[in-house]
């Protein structure tokens, strides 16, 4: 069980109050602190703003051949704003970005000291190098340029920590040849000759660039409802954010426009080959007709055929859709089965034109993964997973549609048959007809097929063509790049305010870290924490440099914090018997001797015959300490038997009116000699002569002296000292205190700090 007093389980605000009061300058040095480093970052971080903008991403679809956009918007979506999102925060995008605001050059002057300003287009140097260094650069150059008022640069460069390259003295324009290429420092027209100038130029590749661009840019879809894409970017210079977000959007839809072009120039080449085709099958028809009527002599069969012609009409106009819907079906298969063609879109206004919606919509589904592979490719490095599943998926689509195109020719052909079988009964019919009309009306017939398909891909290529002249910007401003009003840093006055509360939690974590690690007390409250013992008193550090600081006629506040102590120990020595006092303490340095002069000194000066016995026989220092000549002692008297009591007492200069004994020679056996009858027999005689005996022993702590002379004592005094005297020493000391191993045990507490107590203000000052 612990001899110390059990701490209180509840927190008292009063003690922590107190402890702060004692410790102001705990919170002084950590306030200070936390504001020179809150100065520090003021001085060099500047001040951010953050800049916005909004884009909306257009859902309409101008391509006329894309039938995608009519069928999403069944679905109550037209536009994927996810896919959208990756594009326009695409490592491509924003390297285009980079390359065209020269963003893999940072320019940072020195305006004061630990301060830096982030010029973006007003540099007053430049660095100049050939743009292949930017495209290959792997590594980040430090440029760093001191200039003079005679406008005579020191330049430096640095790559990793280490200088490549270093000229001094040197004129405008600088040429430096690095291991990284030839670069070429010059001024700009901002430039200002003849004063103290440095510069930091920070060169990367572009694509270095590009990643830390991505790291501060913030890009976002700003409501799931919307297809609003939020762009936002936070800097020191609202000019350089503008200019960045601005030059994304513009990015974006230059590369939109470019993928759509791309994709309507395949389209033009395959309608020019279509109509090239056709044009010669037009061609040869029309040789046809004029070979047959120039053999055959016929001028105008129509009107020698109108009757028979009117009853056939139906069965002619059946087999001209029925023969036009076959040649559009494998106009597509044979599109399809062309290997070259594997990562062309199937134009689909030739499916527009099909009465066959399953194919249709199979053909829509084709061109929908394609397009969608076609946007991966864009980004996609060689062995992506993703776009060799796509390639899969599209092999297998277009081998079921040319097997599923080639049942609806074969379908067709049937029709045909029927329709041809039809029309040969007809004809069987018409036997008056002449063969030579029927050969012309089937020469007529393709006529009017080609005729038909060249308009109608004419047409196409029209539209086509308009659409390539006047790309759309797939990305629509909503909100140019704007500048919020506020800086989203914080500012300078919210700083250092947040800078000194700081610094007071600091100064708290510190306190409660020093009491927590802390293995000695400081203060009287803190000792009365610890043990339940009786306190006498206090002394504060005593900076006279002297050991007597009682003396007669003389006040100090150091004397009357020793005439307390002395109240207090004549008020538990009320027994007119008690006259011996025996001080010890755990170890030495606790200032055990010197309170034991100034208490002796006390009760001298109240005209009592009191005696100071220095028995601290290992390491006596009593007669150092009071200036007195060395004589014979205690251990004379007690080891020798011929030394009279008499002899044995000095008076100090100081104090003429007390009696001190000093403890003599050092013994070869102290501990024997503190148990000889001889020491009895010296305080009978002491108590026949004295008031008071005040005893300097020996600590406790140490060796077992101080126990041996407690049959002779009637109180014993333990003096501990402030931020010196352990908790474990007091451990010590409360084992005497509960196992009263030590008459009448009491404290003292030497070394605290004056302060206002007892209805006196005690200041401590030099005597």
């Amino acid at each position: 069980m612990s001899n110390l007093k059990d701490k209180s389980e509840y927190i008292d605000l009063g003690e922590i109050v107190k402890l702060c009061r004692r410790k102001w300058y705990i919170f002084l040095i950590c306030i200070l602190g936390c504001l020179g480093v809150a100065m520090l970052y003021i001085r060099t971080h500047n001040s951010e703003y953050l800049v916005r903008a909004n884009m909306l991403i257009s859902t309409d679809s101008s391509d006329p051949g894309d039938s995608m956009s009519r069928l999403n918007s069944l679905f109550g979506s037209s536009a994927n704003v996810d896919d959208e999102l990756y594009s326009v925060s695409s490592h491509t995008v924003l390297r285009d970005v980079v390359k065209k605001l020269s963003l893999n050059k940072t320019h940072l002057t020195k305006t004061g000291f630990l301060q830096k300003r982030f010029d973006f287009e007003d540099s007053p140097i430049e660095l100049v190098c050939n743009p292949s260094i930017a495209d290959t650069l792997r590594s980040t150059l430090v440029f760093t340029i001191k200039v003079n008022d005679k406008d005579k640069a020191d330049i430096k460069v640095k790559c990793r920590k280490e200088v490549i390259a270093e000229v001094e003295n040197a004129t405008f324009p600088v040429a430096l040849d690095t291991p990284y290429g030839e670069y070429t420092i010059v001024t700009t027209p901002t430039f200002i000759s003849g004063e103290d100038q440095k510069s930091t130029i920070i060169f990367s590749g572009y694509d270095k660039a590009a990643e830390d661009l991505s790291e501060n840019l913030s890009i976002e879809i700003a409501n799931r409802k919307a297809n609003v894409i939020e762009l936002a970017l936070q800097s020191e210079n609202i000019d350089y954010s503008r200019a960045v977000l601005d030059a994304i959007i513009e990015q974006y839809n230059l590369r939109n426009i470019s993928q759509d072009n791309a994709k309507h120039q395949k389209t033009l080449a395959f309608l020019d080959k279509r109509l090239e085709l056709l044009s010669e099958d037009l061609t040869d028809v029309e040789g046809n007709i004029e070979s047959l009527k120039s053999k055959q002599g016929i001028v105008d069969i129509q009107a020698e055929v109108t009757y028979q012609f009117t009853k056939k009409g139906k069965i002619e106009t059946e087999l001209v859709d029925t023969e036009t819907q076959y040649e559009i079906l494998k106009l597509v298969r044979d599109f399809l089965a062309d290997d070259s063609n594997s990562t062309s879109l199937v134009p689909s206004t030739l499916v527009n034109q099909s009465q066959s919606e399953s194919n249709g919509q199979a053909i829509t589904a084709y061109n929908d993964l394609l397009l969608q592979r076609m946007r991966i490719a864009q980004t996609a490095r060689p062995g992506n997973k993703a776009l060799e599943t796509l390639d899969g998926q599209l092999e297998a689509m277009r081998s079921n549609l040319v097997t599923s195109l080639n049942k609806s020719i074969e379908s067709y052909q049937v029709a045909l048959r029927e329709l041809k079988s039809k029309m040969g009964s007809t004809q069987n019919v018409l036997g008056q007809v002449p063969s030579q009309e029927r050969v012309m009306r089937d020469i007529m017939r393709q006529r009017t097929i080609k005729e038909q398909l060249y308009i109608f891909l004419l047409q196409q290529r029209e539209q086509i063509a308009m659409l390539l002249a006047n790309g759309v910007e797939k990305g629509k401003v909503i909100d140019a790049a704007y500048a919020l009003n506020d800086e989203v840093t914080m500012s300078p006055k919210r700083i250092l305010a947040l800078s000194v509360i700081f610094g007071i939690l600091l100064g708290l974590f510190v306190i409660y870290l020093q009491n927590l690690l802390r293995t000695k007390f400081s203060t009287r409250e803190e000792l009365e924490a610890l043990t339940d013992a009786p306190i006498l008193g206090e002394i504060c550090t005593n900076r006279s440099g002297q050991s007597l600081v009682i003396k007669n006629g003389k006040t100090s506040p150091t004397a009357e914090l020793f005439r307390l102590v002395r109240s207090n120990l004549l008020f538990i020595m009320s027994n007119p018997s008690d006259k011996v006092v025996l001080m010890t303490s755990t170890k030495s340095g606790e200032g055990k001797s010197f309170i034991s002069i100034n208490l002796a000194a006390s009760l001298a000066v109240l005209g009592k015959k009191v005696l100071l016995v220095g028995l601290d026989i290992r390491a006596p220092r009593l007669a150092e300490y009071m200036n007195m000549k060395p004589g014979p002692g205690f251990t004379d008297f007690v080891a020798g038997g011929q030394t009279s009591f008499d002899r044995l007492i000095q008076h100090p200069e100081q104090l003429p009116e007390l009696d001190v004994i000093t403890a003599g020679p050092i013994p070869p056996n102290p501990s024997e000699l503190l148990v000889n009858p001889r020491v009895d027999e010296f305080f009978r005689d002491a108590r026949s002569r004295y008031d008071y005996i005040i005893v300097d022993s020996a600590p406790v702590g140490i060796v077992s002296d101080s126990l041996s002379l407690s049959r002779v004592a009637d109180a014993t005094i333990y003096v501990c000292r402030a931020n010196y005297t352990t908790k474990s020493d007091l451990r010590l000391f409360g084992d005497f205190y509960h196992n009263k191993r030590l008459p009448n045990l009491a404290l003292v507490i030497n070394g605290t700090t004056a302060k206002q107590g007892y209805g006196y203000g005690y200041g401590e000052k030099k005597e």
